[in-house]
């Protein structure tokens, strides 16, 4: 609930870090800057409440973006990255959560499941011949992003890898 300025000034600052681009990192960065540093900002000095605030508009933005492109909902969206910006994400995901020190197994696993049911999908439209693959990276690149997510692609479908790009 806004009662002040003060609360007014950070609520805006975390609508724009959790709307943020496709790194969230960089508008937390410069929401610190304006609230804390910036001579034509507010100055605050931030309470552990509302700096968390703002880490977590980070993850949850993070965790949104991951999960858009594992989603063959989106394939065809504009907004759909694809499998290399959800792994380039999740190592960033990763890296900020581990670095403000937020468990994240949880959404990990989530991702993994979305990640195999993408590819599950996705191979059942390529062998169906309805869409060629949207899959964005290397096979080497894949089954590393997996391992990160803690599954094996390789006690999945063996026919998995004919969806990726080939290897440069």
């Amino acid at each position: 609930m806004i009662t002040n300025e003060r609360d007014f000034i950070l609520e805006e600052e975390l609508l724009l870090v959790r709307h943020s681009g496709e790194i969230p990192e960089v508008a937390l960065h410069a929401s610190l800057h304006y609230l804390c540093d910036d001579a034509e900002g507010p100055r605050f000095i931030l309470g552990d409440e509302e700096l968390g605030a703002l880490q977590d508009a980070v993850l949850e933005r993070y965790r949104e973006i991951i999960l858009r492109d594992l989603d063959v909902a989106n394939r065809d969206r504009s907004l759909f990255r694809g499998i290399k910006r959800a792994l380039h994400n999740w190592y960033r995901f990763a890296r900020f959560s581990e670095k403000i020190g937020v468990p994240y197994e949880e959404f990990q696993a989530s991702a993994a499941q979305a990640l195999l049911t993408f590819l599950q999908q996705e191979l059942a439209d390529v062998r169906s011949g309805t869409r060629t693959s949207s899959v964005n990276c290397s096979a080497e690149a894949l089954v590393t992003f997996a391992l990160a997510l803690g599954t094996d692609l390789t006690a999945q479908s063996d026919d998995w890898a004919s969806l990726c790009e080939p290897a440069v």
